[in-house]
């Protein structure tokens, strides 16, 4: 958080319009047109985006979502919340992400809605998703909460198409809690934008602006409390402004890392996709090696936090939390590669403000702790 990021956020809270307004209407405008969306509406959060928009697809009990089981659950939460059954497929274990020739195997009468997943900065291979979902008469929705800036084959993820974007403080920029849905859908926007405020038909702004002043409150159908704010809108300006920013410097980061670890024979690290694209680094990403550091991965994260560097899971394996284990749809070794993942990975410290001296810093304690295991062996 800089300086103009506060200003921005004191002169909202003098303006008299903290809610849904001006500045939401501002926001939305400026990440459409930074993607390439021709519509962009702003909710609470990617999950609430998500909510509402398999929702808006009308997807109900029965149906069938093919997605990956490596992200953060509440992808999957959403798909089992509306009663309709999450399909996983499994992961190429180079780059995290699922193929379009593994969707296709797992299609079924009862598939109506692909969910791929971008993942760590890097783009999925988007053109046989399309290809697929097209020949199959299916809802393509992009999980891009991991892909604010991220370009696929020249053009930014979150156009063409619908995808949906997080502004977690954990994101490359970020409006505190947040996300966007961006589509070249009229009809789907429209409905994604009513369930987000109660199933209205105008949002505040709309009524209470000069082209809605007489505009009555209507409720068109049951919808949620998911609209985005001023406060967090004005944020979202400052911050998108500086997001290419943000990514070049994780950029040069994440290559110290590369450079540093290129005779660390314990780690590896996931590799850039094949297709043409423009990487964002939202994670630096390794997995561990079990053999050679005789540690799992949580007891290697502990000796690491003894040394006072931070680190993440990203992610445990949706398909492996105690819910999903119990409802027996998902038996451990189903899949393999996801799991496998799922034991080795973590991330490291990767932000802006972040010196070369930190990432040599985060470096050296791991070799710490690999020679310190060494010397015990």
């Amino acid at each position: 958080m800089e300086d103009d990021d506060i200003r921005g956020v004191v002169e909202v809270l003098k303006s008299g319009w903290i809610t849904t307004g001006p500045k939401c209407a501002a926001f939305e405008q400026a990440f459409a047109a930074y993607v390439g969306a021709p519509h962009a509406c702003a909710l609470t959060s990617a999950t609430a985006g998500m909510h509402c928009m398999l929702l808006a697809l009308g997807l109900k009990p029965g149906d069938e979502v093919i997605t990956s089981s490596m992200t953060w659950v509440s992808t999957v939460n959403m798909i089992e919340i509306t009663g309709a059954k999450p399909v996983f497929v499994d992961i190429d274990p180079q780059t995290l992400m699922i193929s379009a020739a593994d969707v296709e195997r797992a299609i079924t009468p009862r598939t109506r809605v692909i969910i791929p997943i971008h993942f760590a900065g890097a783009p999925v291979d988007l053109d046989p998703f399309r290809a697929l979902a097209a020949k199959h008469k299916l809802h393509l929705i992009e999980d891009a909460a991991h892909a604010a800036g991220t370009e696929y084959k020249g053009r930014r993820i979150g156009s063409p198409g619908t995808s949906i974007f997080s502004f977690h403080p954990i994101k490359n920029m970020t409006t505190a809690e947040g996300g966007m849905v961006c589509t070249d859908d009229a009809a789907l926007f429209d409905r994604v934008k009513r369930l987000k405020f109660h199933g209205l038909a105008k949002d505040a702004w709309d009524r209470y602006s000069k082209k809605g002043a007489a505009a009555p409150m209507e409720v068109v159908e049951p919808g949620f409390k998911y609209n985005f704010t001023d406060l967090q809108a004005s944020l979202g300006l400052t911050q998108l402004a500086k997001l290419d920013a943000f990514n070049a410097r994780r950029a040069e980061l994440a290559k110290l890392y590369d450079e540093l670890f290129r005779d660390v024979l314990e780690f590896s690290t996931i590799k850039e996709p094949s297709w043409p694209h423009k990487h964002t680094r939202h994670l630096y990403i390794v997995f561990l090696d079990l053999e050679r550091t005789g540690l799992t991965r949580d007891e290697f994260l502990g000796e690491l936090k003894t040394r006072n560097i931070g680190t993440g899971v990203h992610f445990k394996a949706a398909h492996l939390h105690a819910y999903y284990q119990q409802t027996g749809r998902y038996p451990r070794g189903s899949l393999p590669q996801t799991e496998w993942a799922s034991e080795r990975l973590f991330s490291l410290p990767l932000f802006p403000k972040m010196t070369e001296g930190d990432v040599r810093d985060v470096v050296a304690a791991i070799k710490d702790v690999i020679a310190t295991r060494r010397s015990k062996a």
